[in-house]
């Protein structure tokens, strides 16, 4: 099944940098699971908002320069949080990046510089992370819905 964008997804993808927009653009036609876009570029004010309420870990935010989305999963006409589901979105993102020749990290899978050359499934990328961050004795910072341009 092919899926495509709302005009609200477009909307909010429209001020991204182009080679980000091209592959959301993609990704959208190749995924099993639909979703869409609910952040794009965001003002540094947005940004702080969520910074303190603790969503966002920095004000360095790639979301500020238009080099990240957030994509929201959808299960049926419902939005999903369940990182399985994400791990679908970001096979899709990871093939059109890949396509395009663009570099994506993935926020479920931070040390993973470049979805694209990642040999294994989105799953294993993001407990690859998840090992990581736990040998260091530190909390993993899972966004699964963040793409960002790297």
């Amino acid at each position: 099944m092919t899926f495509k964008l709302s005009e609200r997804s477009l909307s909010r993808l429209e001020p991204v940098k182009p080679e980000l927009f091209d592959v959301v653009m993609e990704a959208i036609e190749l995924t099993k699971v639909d979703f869409g876009v609910i952040c794009g570029l965001r003002t540094e004010e947005e940004q702080k908002l969520l910074v303190e309420k603790g969503v966002s870990q920095t004000m360095k935010s790639k979301h500020l320069t238009g080099d990240a989305v957030d994509l929201m999963a959808y299960i049926g006409s419902r939005g999903t949080w369940e990182l399985n589901v994400y791990d679908d979105v970001a096979e899709a993102m990871r093939e059109a990046a890949k396509n395009q020749g663009v570099r994506i990290r993935w926020g479920a899978a931070w040390t993973v510089p470049n979805i694209a050359d990642w040999n294994l499934s989105m799953e294993d990328a993001m407990n690859s992370y998840i090992d990581q961050r736990r040998s260091e004795r530190r909390r993993p910072f899972i966004d699964a819905p963040h793409f960002e341009l790297n």
